[in-house]
């Protein structure tokens, strides 16, 4: 098998306005994923696994808009997406919409590795993580009291229709904690994988670019792997994932140079703002984001120490 010099790993937490008092939890949280991920890629692990790891505990980290203190829709429920891919034969799998998850990005890997599809929503994908024995989970298992307080407000402000948030996004501070995750394993293989629990007082149903191959979410292992955060109508609207390997096939791979145009063209055609994370099919790490912060975290095999940033 072919192996690759280098060993990388990329995470985010979400790009947004993070207030100051959120600064050092998005710091640790995202370093703790970064911790988790490189150790499955040191102990041999595939990018898939590392990405999949890496996810996870960022799900279970109530700081971020994913698994466990997710945002609550308008209806005052929890709806869960997620999308993990291998650049490995362009193989994807994700759900959307989907309730009573603990872990979407696992269900999501399950659905690329056990069914004919690539996409799962709602019901149906709530019944695929029982039948395939995926962690499940009662609604209250996954909402907080933060996300409490801000739905209410949400409804004494009279946004009870799920359309309060947009703007939100437009002025760099509407909060958009998704998470995700790009790697580069020991065979050369690639992987990425993002998680959400949509933006806030959401239309119940909506979806965003978190689970959308392409969108939210892209590997190739002939070029790189790409995740994104932040308003996820934008994202859509560019299809910035796979944008942004199409700008690392043109420019020579440089994931730093195509993440920044990247995000000039979601600012410029959509008037969106967000962040990316890339890595190309050397290991190179690039980043950008438009937003006041953005939580990030990265590691490989041809850097010192691991850096995290918030």
């Amino acid at each position: 098998m072919k192996r690759s010099r280098t060993l990388a790993l990329v995470v985010h937490g979400g790009a947004w306005d993070i207030p100051d008092e959120m600064v050092e939890a998005h710091r640790k949280g995202v370093s703790k994923a970064l911790k988790r991920g490189w150790d499955v890629l040191q102990d041999g692990g595939s990018a898939v696994d590392a990405v999949e790891e890496a996810v996870i505990v960022m799900e279970d980290d109530d700081t971020f808009d994913a698994g466990r203190g997710s945002f609550l829709n308008a209806a005052g429920e929890i709806e869960l997406d997620a999308s993990i891919m291998s650049g490995k034969g362009l193989r994807a799998g994700a759900v959307a919409a989907v309730q009573n998850v603990v872990h979407p990005i696992s269900l999501a890997r399950v659905v690329m590795e056990k069914s004919e599809h690539i996409l799962l929503v709602g019901l149906g994908a709530t019944r695929f993580a029982k039948e395939h024995k995926v962690a499940t989970c009662g609604m209250d298992d996954l909402i907080i009291g933060r996300e409490v307080e801000r739905w209410r407000a949400s409804q004494r402000a009279g946004k009870n229709k799920g359309g309060g948030t947009i703007e939100g996004f437009r002025r760099k501070a509407g909060p958009g904690d998704t998470v995700g995750a790009v790697a580069l394993d020991a065979g050369g293989n690639l992987a990425s994988g993002t998680s959400t629990g949509g933006t806030p007082n959401k239309y119940p149903g909506r979806v965003g670019d978190s689970p959308l191959i392409g969108c939210g979410t892209y590997a190739d292992n002939d070029i790189g792997s790409v995740s994104t955060t932040g308003w996820g109508e934008g994202m859509i609207k560019v299809v910035m994932a796979k944008g942004v390997i199409d700008l690392m096939a043109r420019n020579g791979e440089d994931p730093e140079a195509a993440a920044k145009e990247g995000i000039a063209i979601l600012k410029r055609k959509a008037g969106g703002y967000g962040g990316v994370i890339a890595l190309s099919r050397h290991g190179k790490i690039g980043l950008s984001f438009n937003t006041p912060r953005m939580a990030r975290a990265c590691m490989s095999s041809a850097m010192k120490s691991p850096i995290a940033a918030v």
